[in-house]
């Protein structure tokens, strides 16, 4: 398959490696000291199922240099999805079909809204990876996993073509029977641990240890397990168990992506995640006090790295 990879961070680099590495035709669309990276070096991944290097590498900033592919991976932030959707025009054929893989449940909307509903499906995904250095990619925990839908969950031959290049990969892939409840099942595991690991600032194993955080842990995932159930998600009756086994299974040193990118003064995926719980509850006119109080502690620090405010730490 021809695929292009849009955003060459932890998910991108990691499964779009894989991906080359199997011998599927990747063009990765990255820019800056990570483009020049992979270019002049190529794509490093070092990983706890085995290290890699993928040499030579098609890599451009500019996707009218690629042309039409049978798919792409959407990986940047997911706060950075709307502003790349209209940059993915020229990658779009009759039968291409967009995968964005992000945190949160709102990328697909977004997506359609500028590609349209047909070139749109459903992504979730889950590893614990991130840049190193430019053209560097550490996978450090977790087997990673992908699993792709439909948005009405019908069959699809790309779909099937896309789940055999990933098999060809070596990655854990799975179509799945109902993508709205894979999307929010994901959601209901990231967002209390992105949370509570930034306002805390503590490993995974820490905060889900102590009895004060555990509580407020189960009562994240209980919050946005309502507005599931509010917007007619079909989520599993248990799923609020399984989503507290899955945290307890994360190895203990472990931090989320969003949790990292606040504690280093960058942008995050606040919006798209503790923002969303918010705004998504305020919809079906369900309360979730405890991430309104998360997103407003988090807020000015998420302000402060985009610029919007100045103050010392």
């Amino acid at each position: 398959m021809r695929i292009a990879v849009f955003g060459v961070g932890g998910v991108g680099g990691y499964f779009g490696g894989r991906l080359a590495q199997a011998g599927e035709e990747v063009v990765f669309i990255a820019r800056g000291a990570h483009l020049q990276a992979l270019r002049t070096q190529g794509l490093r991944v070092e990983s706890v199922l085995g290290d890699f290097v993928v040499q030579p590498v098609q890599a451009t900033d500019d996707p009218r240099h690629v042309g039409v592919v049978d798919a792409v991976l959407v990986t940047v932030k997911a706060w950075q999805v709307p502003e790349v959707a209209e940059a993915m025009r020229p990658l779009i054929g009759p039968d291409t079909c967009a995968v964005p893989l992000q945190n949160g449940v709102e990328a697909p909307e977004q997506l359609a809204a500028v590609l349209g509903p047909t070139h749109v499906v459903g992504g979730v995904c889950g590893l614990v990876s991130f840049i190193v250095a430019p053209g560097h990619i550490r996978h450090a925990a977790a087997e990673p996993f992908v699993q792709l839908g439909e948005l009405d969950n019908r069959p699809s031959a790309r779909l099937d073509h896309l789940r055999q290049a990933f098999e060809r990969a070596g990655v854990r892939i799975e179509l799945a029977a109902d993508i709205q409840c894979a999307l929010w099942m994901k959601f209901l595991f990231i967002t209390p641990w992105s949370g509570l690991g930034a306002l805390t600032r503590a490993p995974i194993g820490v905060w889900r240890s102590l009895p004060e955080t555990r509580r407020l842990s189960e009562q994240a995932v209980g919050e946005v397990l309502a507005v599931a159930h509010a917007r007619g998600v079909a989520v599993p009756t248990d799923a609020l168990q399984q989503t507290m086994a899955l945290l307890d299974s994360v190895p203990p040193e472990a931090t989320a992506s969003m949790q990292r990118d606040v504690m280093t003064g960058r942008p995050s995926e606040l919006e798209a995640q503790i923002g969303a719980v918010v705004r998504l509850g305020e919809a079906v006119g369900v309360a979730t006090p405890l991430h309104a109080f998360i997103y407003a502690s988090l807020l000015p620090l998420e302000q402060r790295a985009r610029g919007q405010l100045q103050f010392p730490l």
